[in-house]
C-alpha cells in the first residue's frame, strides 16, 4: 500500500470507530441516572385575584406540592400556601388569592 493509501485506511477506521463509540454512548440506560420519578404535574390559572393550582402524581412515590403566588402591587402580601402532599395516582386542588392583580404563580415540588 501506498502512503496515501495507508493515511486514508487509517482516516476511516479512526472514523468508523468514533461512530461506533458514539453510538454506544447514546444508549437509554448507559451513563444516565434514571429520569426522576416522584414529581407531580401541575398546571395553574388565574382569575382575576384568584390563582388556581391542579396537580395529579402519577408517579409510586408521594410528592409535597406548595402553591406560591406573587402579588402585582407592592403593599399587597405575596401568598404561600400550606404544602399538601400527594400520594401515588393523587390529584389535588390548590388555591389562594391576592387583594388585587396576580403577577404570577408557581408550584414547588420536594420529597416528604
Amino acid at each position: 500500500m501506498r502512503p496515501q493509501r495507508r493515511r486514508t485506511a487509517v482516516l476511516v477506521a479512526a472514523a468508523l470507530m468514533a461512530s461506533a463509540f458514539a453510538v454506544a454512548a447514546d444508549r437509554p440506560g448507559r451513563d444516565r441516572p434514571a429520569p426522576d420519578r416522584f414529581r407531580a404535574t401541575c398546571r395553574t390559572d388565574i382569575q382575576g385575584s384568584r390563582a388556581l393550582a391542579y396537580c395529579h402524581n402519577p408517579y409510586p412515590e408521594t410528592d409535597r406540592v406548595q402553591l406560591h403566588v406573587d402579588c402585582a402591587r407592592w403593599w399587597d402580601i405575596d401568598a404561600v400556601g400550606a404544602p399538601v402532599e400527594i400520594r401515588a395516582a393523587g390529584y389535588v386542588r390548590l388555591a389562594d388569592r391576592c387583594w388585587k392583580e396576580i403577577r404570577s404563580v408557581r408550584v414547588s415540588h420536594e420529597r416528604p
